[in-house]
């Protein structure tokens, strides 16, 4: 856009220049428009180009030299096609005559263009349609303030300029760029300003209208400020542009950016802004600038705050849906201070305070500005709820919430696409009722290879730590984690992640995990690696294990079953088991728990995508009767201590199923009695034998 005002006030200035010296030619040498053929002739001799005036010349010299010139076209550049290149319907100047002969003063009645047309392009080549008329030095030095607006600037000058003002009406520009197939297009554009004389305050104010392709945006533009410009001096003030963008989203969108006062030191290259307000809907921006130098690679520094306003409202008003969530007061409160530095390479914010609802958010962060570059933050918050921004819980489904829920994707395109190093902290965490505490998250990511290490938090009266790598740089998602959970409560862990108060006791964990896939599902079915767990000193609640071992012994002696002493519960002092995973199926060789009346092993597999157990295990009941809870009788502890128990163990880790299988220990007994009695009675036969040999 500045390259755009550029080129606009350039062209414009030409035109008010060229009218000036053809104006002073044609008052000497009488009627002007004896002389079109000769102007046109000259134009096409110097350019190449046609210029074409239709309207009529007018000329007139006292009290002041004004030159009037109505409609006239310059044709364009060679190869760009019979478009003008620039059009005018009318234009004036008038400059007052004596003090101009006499030196004291140049005295601008007033100028004015009306109808201008300005096309320019860039074809498929790279070249642009105004480069035979930028000459060899387009780099030229850049002059001051004051010679920009025909202010003699030099030493001991006393020439003073006075404009009566400049007026723009009803232009138009239009930049087509072949190569990049873009096309901007400026329409309506009205523009004008008060008397301008050095070191006196001019009031300027100006509306446009503006399209952008590829883009599909378009909108209007309005100006209004005061300014005065005295040497390298450039002193704004109530500066204030305004307007509205369509394309952007569904509705307009209204933008503002006011300053108080803005100077410019063209001499030094440097710039006061101070104190910026900028407005997009419902966001307010200010800024305090601090001076800078707009030399080469400006870089300056501000205090920025961002006023306090609901996002949700924001997405409504731009008509986009908000994601439902558990809390319907969720993302309605947003705000933010801090300090921003612009670098060569990057731009820096420091002493951020970040506001989301109820959670706020302290540190720094760092935004490169090559497209290579490393995003870098360290922020720190204190605690939030995470659960409140998960989908609401539905409540008439008879299946879990996110049972048909789209699995967790892996963000693959912006880890690709983002190089990023830091750390965030967090005091508290909630989600699904699982409580984290001294939570910090490390992060590192390039070439997209993403590792999220240290990973640690406090939670259940434990701990965990985590080092999860994804290498989203392959053709398809790797996710590999190695995790490790350091005596958590079984009780809380159990009522949070399967809803059940019927584990408790502590639980220590290591797992080695990886995967392929684009989201979780599919890596959960490609799960490889190993894991291992202990419970140490707890109990499951709701199951009596003891209870159903006596009572299968009973049904199967055709006795009554045995009372319940208590609430069902089976306690136990450890149960541990290492296992590898393959494909998602984890299989287990050496299940071991202790219980106060006997030892299980076994082994057996788990689905971990559909959740589903099967294990087969041995129990071996102690023989010690003491150890045996409730009252037995002594033939009870015979059935039950002489051989082991099958066990088999199905259904879902949520719900798991336990049979016990006493008619096959029965039928191991009753053989192993007939082992044994055959064994008696082949022994008192060989014995017979003998003693009759003997």
């Amino acid at each position: 856009m500045g390259r755009l005002l550029k080129i606009i006030l350039t062209v414009v200035g030409a035109v008010f220049a060229l009218i000036l010296i053809v104006g002073i030619v044609f008052s000497i040498l009488f009627d002007p428009n004896d002389y079109r053929d000769d102007i046109a002739t000259a134009v096409r001799d110097e350019t190449g180009r046609e210029l074409v005036i239709e309207g009529d010349l007018d000329v007139s010299i006292f009290p002041w030299l004004a030159i009037q010139v109505g409609k006239t076209t310059l044709s364009n550049a060679e190869g760009f096609g019979d478009e003008a290149f620039l059009a005018f319907d009318s234009a004036r100047i008038g400059v007052r005559l004596l003090p101009l002969i006499f030196g004291k003063e140049v005295a601008v009645g007033g100028a004015s263009i009306e109808g201008l047309r300005v096309n320019l392009a860039v074809d498929a080549a790279g070249r642009t349609n105004w480069d035979d008329l930028a000459g060899e030095h387009e780099e030229a030095q850049q002059p001051s303030a004051g010679e920009q607006i025909g202010i003699d600037a030099a030493a001991g000058s006393t020439r003073q300029v006075r404009i009566g003002g400049v007026r723009v009406t009803d232009a138009a520009l239009t930049y087509v760029n072949r190569q990049l197939n873009e096309r901007y297009e400026i329409s309506s554009f009205d523009f004008a300003t008060g008397a301008i004389v050095r070191g006196e305050p001019v009031s300027f104010n100006g509306d446009l209208e503006f399209s952008a392709q590829p883009a599909g945006t378009s909108g209007s533009v309005s100006l209004e400020m005061t300014g005065s410009f005295d040497d390298a001096l450039v002193s704004l003030a109530d500066f204030s542009i305004g307007g509205t963008v369509e394309g952007v989203a569904e509705i307009p969108v209204t933008f503002s950016f006011t300053a108080p006062a803005i100077t410019l030191d063209t001499e030094k290259r440097s710039a006061d802004v101070g104190q910026l307000e900028i407005a997009l809907l419902d966001v307010k921006l200010s800024a305090d600038v601090e001076p800078f130098s707009y030399a080469d690679s400006p870089q300056p520094s501000a205090a920025l705050q961002i006023d306090a306003f609901s996002p949700r409202s924001l997405m409504r008003t731009l008509n986009i849906e908000a994601p439902e969530m558990a809390d319907p007061d969720a993302l309605t409160r947003f705000m933010f201070e801090g300090k921003t530095r612009v670098g060569e390479k990057s731009i820096a914010l420091s002493g951020i305070e970040l506001v989301l609802d109820d959670t706020t958010f302290r540190g720094e962060l760092t935004v490169p500005r090559e497209s290579n570059g490393v995003y870098r933050l360290n922020l720190a918050g204190d605690s939030i709820d995470l659960g409140r921004y998960m989908a609401p819980a539905d409540e008439s489904a008879t299946a879990p919430a996110d049972a048909d829920a789209p699995p967790l994707e892996i963000p693959v395109e912006l880890i690709r696409a983002f190089n990023t190093q830091g750390k965030v902290t967090l005091g508290a965490a909630e989600l699904g009722g699982m409580k984290f505490e001294n939570i910090e998250v490390g992060l590192n990511s390039s070439n997209g290879q993403m590792r999220v290490h240290p990973l640690t938090a406090e939670f259940f009266d434990g701990n965990y730590q985590g080092d999860i790598r994804i290498n989203a740089a392959a053709s398809t998602p790797v996710l590999t984690v190695n995790e490790r959970i350091n005596d958590v409560s079984l009780a809380a862990l159990g009522k949070s992640m399967f809803d059940t108060d019927r584990l408790s006791g502590r639980v220590n964990g290591v797992f080695a995990l990886s995967g392929r896939g684009f989201n979780m599902a599919e890596i959960q079915r490609d799960l490889d690696g190993n894991l291992s767990f202990t419970l140490k000193d707890g109990a499951w609640e709701g199951v009596d294990v003891w209870h159903q071992l006596r009572a299968a012994r009973a049904a199967f002696r055709r006795q009554p079953a045995p009372e319940r002493t208590g609430p069902p519960r089976t306690p136990f002092s450890t149960v541990s088991a290492t296992a590898t995973v393959t494909d998602g199926v984890l299989n287990n060789q050496d299940f071991f728990a202790e219980l106060p009346f006997m030892q299980l092993r076994g082994r057996g597999t788990v689905n971990l995508p559909t959740a589903e157990v099967n294990y087969s295990l041995q129990g071996r009941v102690f023989e010690k009767p003491e150890l045996l809870p409730g009252e037995i009788t002594a033939q009870e502890v015979e059935d039950l201590t002489k051989f082991e128990l099958p066990l088999r163990i199905t259904g879902t880790l949520g719900a798991p199923k336990i049979g016990i299988d006493f008619e096959a220990v029965m039928k191991q007994r009753v053989e192993k009695e007939v082992e044994e009695k055959v064994e008696e009675v082949l022994k008192d036969k060989l014995k017979g034998l003998f003693d009759r040999g003997g």
